[in-house]
Formats: C-alpha cells, sequence, structure tokens
C-alpha cells in the first residue's frame, strides 16, 4: 500500500500577516544575529539541508553561513529576496502572496528587475519593538515554502526562549 502524500497547505495573506505581527524582537544584537543564525545552521544540519543562511541588520552583513549542498546561487537568491524585505517591509514570500492574491504576479505588478528581486519565501524582516524592520533573517536553498516555513520555525524558538 502506498503512503498516501498530504499536499502542502498554503498560508493566507493573513496568516503570513500574523506571523509577522507575532515574531518581534525586543531589541537585536550582534549576539542576537549569531544566536539566531547558529540556530539555523543547527536545524539546517539536522535536516541535512543544502541551504545558504544570511542575517543583516541596517546594512551590514552579521550572519553568513553556507551548509553542504548548497551553492553561490542560493546567495544570488538571498541577495533578491532581501531586497524585496528591505522595499516593502514585509517577509519576501508574504509580498508574494499578495500579488497572487490579486491575481497578479510580483514581476508584473513590481515591474522591478527580476535580477534584483525576487518575492519567492525565504527573507523574513526582523522587527525590533518601536523601531519596525532593521534587518532581514533570510534562508535559500530548499523550495520556497519550506525556505519561509524554516526561518519562520527558527524566529519562533529563538523568540520562545526570549520570552
Amino acid at each position: 500500500m502506498t503512503p498516501k502524500v498530504t499536499p502542502e497547505l498554503t498560508p493566507t495573506v493573513e496568516e503570513l500577516e500574523a506571523q509577522e505581527r507575532r515574531l518581534v524582537f525586543r531589541g537585536f544584537t550582534h549576539d542576537d544575529a549569531w544566536a539566531l543564525g547558529s540556530l539555523l545552521v543547527e536545524l539546517a544540519r539536522e535536516r541535512q539541508a543544502p541551504v545558504a543562511i544570511d542575517i543583516r541588520r541596517a546594512g551590514q552583513q552579521l550572519f553568513h553561513a553556507a551548509l553542504p549542498g548548497s551553492t553561490p546561487d542560493n546567495d544570488a537568491w538571498i541577495d533578491r529576496k532581501r531586497r524585496v524585505v528591505e522595499r516593502y517591509g514585509s517577509a519576501s514570500y508574504l509580498v508574494g502572496a499578495r500579488c497572487r492574491a490579486k491575481g497578479t504576479t510580483f514581476e508584473e505588478s513590481s515591474r522591478l528587475d527580476p535580477d534584483a528581486y525576487a518575492a519567492h519565501g525565504g527573507s523574513f524582516p526582523i522587527i525590533v519593538e518601536g523601531a519596525g524592520v532593521i534587518g532581514t533573517v533570510t534562508v535559500s536553498g530548499l523550495p520556497q515554502l519550506q525556505d519561509h516555513r524554516f526561518v519562520v520555525e527558527a524566529l519562533e524558538h529563538y523568540l520562545g526562549d526570549q520570552v
């Protein structure tokens, strides 16, 4: 008997927006970047995920790791997804989902250079209470929804430990 495969449920725009409201830092230091990045590396190693990981604050790269199986292409995807978060102040997957909900594509509606911007899952804003979006945490190497969920899972874990 073949096991039944359940299709992966795509989150709604409302669910994605709720993630951003929930995943907020009190502050974000170099040490936070190291700890969050190290957590992402640990989770990726456990899963043998071929990802590259990038964390930035105010334009400065505070953390970067490229795990086995990742390629220079992943760094290019990181840059493209990160630019979407920096421009729109929302997760790259949420920006793409908002376009799809309107019956269009990001490429069509934004008119931005697709070599510089990609509204694909994997980049999430680092949001600090009272300051707003101050940086990004980005993963590339998995299908886009899995990249997004991987970052959200790590943020939930990290912020849950801070409470």
